[in-house]
């Protein structure tokens, strides 16, 4: 089930919401905890018995790190959360890349491959919540919260419908308090009908004819110059308004349900650094491989090498999260070299010989680059892309289809629009914080709008539902 969905917005959520503030106090979690599972379980029920047994794991394991003085058996229950967390990541979203690229290396050296192996399906959001469950024993154990005595609770955590599949990551230690105390109040309601409204509208009315144009460009295998570039901007602002757009309608509602999530975006394209853009997109995800990850393999505190390193593995096992494909760990690798790069010359980056304008033009083509890594799963089908864009290719006869799809002035207003909310338009999260009845009305219509187109579209994908 996705939130861009007449079947959520009509059906699902009026019944959650209102069966959520129907129930008592007490019984709150467990309503939400019972939607959130049918949420999750509405695509697969069996993906729904993982999460319970991720769940169950996790709340074992923090019970006995808060409830033990012996510093080996916290040790052992913290190794334990670790390992099955990264077990159940790693067998089903690597599985059958790592059979794909054994049986590669089987077949250059003239060996029998491995055949009829199990193939494994990805269950959604499963490097989501698993990274969100693994926050809570490492949080546990640091001291930075307290174990939750209540399985109901924890499992609410866990599964929470508005940030399961998609994120934001929400770590234990940023709600922890909301768990035990939060208020529900008109204006945390209404702002969060604000962020649902301009979430669904930068879905679909943004993300879904950018991800018309870039789907089109990117199958069509070669194309001209000028198409490579539009395909490579569509499918730029097709991510950032798909996946803020999914984070804008999480916070939504998760406003309504009375919490507050942290903010997941901050006009990453208007970043004058690759340092400064991974500020700003995804920050959930990048706080926690920095929290979790980066500063326990020593940070930047051993010295201008090692610094180096842990960016390096830092942002490839970033891009391995999105995806079991070498190019995810390119386009992982592409930001960590950038990083160690800005973090080497400091102030005496060529960024800083720029004015403002171009250092963010010069941040934004060198992210457009490492998107098409992003984009496409194999490294020769990137390399032909990326020789369209910077060379020019023997083009079909054929593919001036793609420009009678590409330069019709619908699909070419979207893209100016996309722009102009980019590099122009304030930030969901700042915008909503004093609301108007004049922005409300906006707001409305803006939904209203949503839901009418959406009712004419059959292009309705979530990108990081894949992840």
């Amino acid at each position: 089930m996705v939130f861009s969905s007449h079947i959520f917005v009509y059906y699902f959520l009026p019944i959650a919401l209102v069966s959520y503030y129907l129930l008592p106090r007490r019984a709150k979690h467990f309503g939400l905890t019972l939607f959130s599972y049918i949420f999750y379980g509405w695509a697969n029920p069996l993906f729904v018995l993982l999460m319970f047994a991720s769940t169950l794991i996790d709340y074992t394991c923090g019970r006995v790190i808060s409830g033990s003085q012996r510093h080996r058996n916290r040790k052992l229950a913290l190794t334990v959360s670790i390992c099955s967390n990264l077990s159940l990541l790693g067998f089903f979203k690597y599985f059958n890349f790592g059979i794909a690229n054994v049986n590669s290396v089987m077949d250059w050296l003239s060996l029998p491959m491995w055949e009829g192996v199990l193939h494994v399906t990805l269950p959604l959001g499963i490097s989501f919540y698993t990274f969100q469950s693994m926050s809570y024993t490492i949080d546990v154990y640091r001291g930075d919260g307290k174990a939750i005595r209540n399985f109901i609770d924890f499992a609410c955590y866990v599964s929470m419908f508005p940030q399961l599949v998609a994120g934001p990551i929400v770590r234990f230690s940023e709600i922890a308090g909301q768990l035990r105390h939060r208020t529900h109040t008109l204006e945390k309601f209404t702002r969060g009908i604000a962020f649902f409204s301009l979430g669904m509208a930068k879905k679909v009315l943004i993300a879904n004819p950018c991800g018309k144009c870039a789907d089109t460009v990117f199958g069509a295998g070669v194309v001209g110059t000028l198409e490579a570039w539009y395909g490579a901007m569509a499918y730029a602002f097709q991510i950032y308004f798909d996946f803020s757009g999914y984070s804008d309608m999480a916070i939504g509602l998760g406003l309504m349900l009375g919490f507050t999530f942290a903010k997941n975006f901050d006009s990453p394209y208007r970043a004058e650094s690759i340092t400064e853009f991974w500020r700003r997109w995804h920050i959930s995800l990048s706080s926690w491989l920095r929290d979790y990850l980066y500063i326990p393999l020593g940070g930047n505190r051993r010295g201008s090498s090692r610094t180096y390193i842990n960016l390096a593995l830092v942002m490839g096992l970033g891009g391995l999260w999105h995806g079991a494909s070498w190019n995810f760990v390119i386009w992982g690798g592409i930001h960590g070299g950038m990083l160690s790069l800005e973090r080497k010359q400091g102030k005496a980056s060529f960024y800083e010989s720029l004015p403002r304008l171009f250092r963010v033009i010069a941040t934004f083509l060198l992210v457009l680059i490492a998107w098409v890594f992003f984009r496409i799963s194999e490294l020769p089908d990137a390399i032909v892309y990326l020789q369209c864009m910077f060379s020019k290719v023997q083009v079909h006869t054929s593919t001036d289809l793609i420009a009678g799809v590409l330069y019709q002035p619908y699909y070419l207003l979207i893209m100016c629009v996309a722009g102009i909310v980019v590099w122009c338009f304030p930030q969901t999260w700042d915008w909503t914080q004093q609301l108007t009845f004049l922005k409300m009305g906006l707001c409305i219509g803006l939904l209203w709008l949503s839901l009418a187109v959406l009712a004419t579209q059959t292009y309705n994908p979530f990108i990081y539902f894949i992840f």
